[in-house]
């Protein structure tokens, strides 16, 4: 069963996907290259147009945890030992 389908309960009680106030949540910093960055930031911008004042403002950090999950939800895919080696089995 993939992580996805059954949607375990993390150590602090929450399930993946489930909505967190910020300040619930571990700080983790990370490094961008300049491409990610900005396409991160625009895509961050075109969703919150989209969303026409609807639901909570969609920040990089909201779209990074989302892809973290979707990282997490391909693990058993994952295979390498370099960025490009984890990248090529994830298809990218």
């Amino acid at each position: 069963m993939s992580r996805s389908e059954d949607k375990p309960l993390y150590a602090d009680g929450f399930t993946p996907g489930q909505w967190v106030r910020y300040d619930r949540l571990e700080r983790k910093e990370t490094r961008l290259r300049p491409d990610q960055y900005s396409s991160l930031s625009e895509l961050s911008r075109s969703l919150n147009r989209q969303r026409q004042g609807r639901g909570d403002r969609i920040t990089e950090n909201t779209l990074i945890r989302v892809a973290i999950d979707l990282l997490l939800s391909r693990e058993a895919e994952l295979a390498g030992a370099t960025e490009a080696d984890l990248r090529t089995a994830l298809g990218l």
